[in-house]
């Protein structure tokens, strides 16, 4: 993952105007890693950072919203996940790519897990980063990174993350990780065709299936 950090952030290091970025793919896909080290390479050249997961209708909601759809000729009905383009307020997200791209000043929104944060006209850099990227209007960012990795990596990967540090119930999770992925196939992952850099992995690496041309 480190030549592709670098070979992006030189890159931007050498972009003159302003660019917004966006990063996204399912949950545990790399794509947080990956934004926060690629801020690192970038300190010191200005860089507002958006977190998108205070643009996903809240959970609780979510839970009770059922939909119906088809994976391998087979009708499925469950619960709305992230992964359904519906569980995003993508209206409020793509005003605020605007605002960015309009070079306005606002402040993110102040949810428990993350203090509100000033997105200043004064950086020339914006990152976008989080699920509801993927359903957002590609042609408001100058440059969009997608990863994903298989379903047997991202629950092990969600086990770590949701369990150990968020407390959720490990037999919940198990329960629900199937139908989430079903989700994530029918309704996200064909997105990645609008990337400019596709990125698929594992705990065994890396692998870039699109590049910039």
């Amino acid at each position: 993952m480190d030549k592709i950090l670098h070979n992006i952030a030189n890159q931007l290091n050498k972009q003159d105007g302003k660019m917004v970025i966006g990063i996204s793919g399912h949950g545990a896909s790399g794509k947080t890693t990956f934004s926060k080290k690629l801020l690192t390479l970038l300190e010191g050249k200005g860089v507002n950072y958006i977190n998108t997961d205070p643009y996903i209708v809240n959970s609780d909601v979510r839970k009770h919203t059922s939909i119906q759809y088809e994976y391998n000729n087979e009708i499925h009905q469950s619960k709305m996940t992230a992964c359904h383009p519906a569980a995003h307020h993508l209206f409020s997200l793509d005003r605020d790519v605007k605002m960015v791209r309009e070079g306005m000043d606002f402040y993110t929104l102040d949810v428990p897990y993350e203090r509100s944060q000033l997105i200043s006209s004064r950086n020339n850099l914006t990152i976008v980063e989080g699920m509801s990227v993927a359903f957002s209007n590609p042609d408001l960012y100058d440059l969009k990174i997608y990863f994903y990795t298989d379903g047997e990596t991202e629950l092990m990967r969600r086990g770590i993350r949701d369990v150990s540090e968020r407390g959720m119930d490990v037999e919940y999770l198990r329960k629900t990780h199937d139908e989430r992925r079903i989700q994530y196939e029918v309704f996200m992952h064909p997105k990645h065709k609008n990337f400019d850099v596709v990125v698929r992995n594992s705990d065994e690496g890396y692998w870039v299936e699109k590049d910039i041309e």
